[in-house]
């Protein structure tokens, strides 16, 4: 009788050490990605050709001990970690969160894409929603103004987050963002709304990279705005061509009819061109005072410009850019 409590007791320890012991042959944290209709087995399968489990012996253990139903989600999968843990997580629904980064792109599509990489979504679905003009007003905005909701910062989300879950999440985010820095008062005092501002913010960006510039441009912009010029942003035309690659832009182009061809068409575009980094929308805010009204990209291509006060002016400085765009022979 004791040899068989021995053997028992001996039983009983070899299986919680390989309940509690690692199975797993990784070196770093391996992500299981659980889908909707997955069973049981697709998680098993996965635990051994993504995590590299040696042995399902803990797992099997632990399904005598209790039901197991999968939960869709994104989980972690540590080195030296138990299987016991990594059923606890999947058992309960315990995630490991995406950081997922907003990025400043030209159009809601890429944007879509980029969702649909980090995300449990379909890219095309997403796209669709963006374009659908009752579903951008079911979150105060048209479909053209849509690209001012999102601000490109990085957040915290869970692998299944739902389309609507995000735009939920994306419209905390807004108002905090704005609620923040004084940010929501600047635009009172400009008289703009927050997608009037995003909107200029956005061509701005499209003007320069270098944001110590930014709070210049966005004046220059502001002082046509005020005395009725029209902005005669070069971008707002690549955007209504859908032709990013553009980089001379000739008279053929500026007669496009299009409500973004702002040589067209006086005051802001019906929406943004892309969606602009946070420095774009501070420099905005907090745009530099002066008289400049026009502005050219610098002869040496060095990514920043020429102001000027007057069209004379202006001419000069254009004449020495185009010069120095037939020396390299860019059309």
């Amino acid at each position: 009788m004791g040899g068989i409590v021995v053997l028992g007791i001996a039983g009983a320890v070899w299986g919680w050490r390989n309940l509690t012991s690692s199975p797993f042959d990784i070196t770093e944290t391996t992500y299981l990605y659980i889908r909707p209709m997955d069973t049981e087995e697709d998680v098993r399968q996965q635990l051994r050709e993504v995590a590299g489990a040696r042995s399902m012996f803990g797992w099997n253990m632990a399904r005598r001990l209790t039901e197991f139903h999968p939960r869709t989600g994104r989980y972690a999968v540590e080195p030296g970690e138990s299987m016991l843990s990594v059923f606890r997580k999947l058992k309960h629904g315990q995630q490991a969160p995406v950081r997922f980064t907003i990025p400043s792109v030209r159009r809601l599509e890429k944007l879509a894409g980029v969702m649909a990489n980090k995300l449990m979504l379909d890219s095309a679905d997403v796209a669709f929603a963006f374009a659908d003009s009752i579903f951008a007003s079911n979150y105060g905005y048209t479909v053209a103004t849509l690209p001012a909701l999102f601000i490109p910062n990085t957040y915290e989300l869970y692998w299944n987050t739902s389309l609507e879950a995000f735009m939920e999440r994306m419209q905390r985010e807004n108002k905090s963002f704005w609620e923040s820095e004084g940010r929501s008062e600047a635009a009172q005092r400009m008289g703009m709304s927050h997608e009037e501002v995003v909107t200029l913010a956005s061509i701005v960006d499209e003007e320069t990279a270098n944001n110590p510039e930014k709070p210049r441009v966005a004046g220059m912009y502001l002082n046509r705005l005020r005395t009725g010029m029209p902005l005669q942003a070069d971008p707002t035309v690549k955007f209504a061509l859908h032709n990013d690659t553009l980089r001379r832009i000739l008279n053929e182009h500026l007669r496009v009819d299009n409500p973004y061809n702002t040589y067209r068409n006086t005051g802001l575009p019906p929406g943004p061109i892309r969606i602009p980094s946070v420095a774009g929308i501070d420099a905005v805010l907090r745009h530099e005072n002066h008289n400049y009204l026009y502005m050219c990209a610098k002869e040496d291509f060095s990514g920043t410009h020429n102001f000027a006060n007057t069209y004379a002016e202006h001419l000069k400085n254009a004449r020495r850019y185009q010069q120095a765009l037939n020396h390299r022979g860019i059309r």
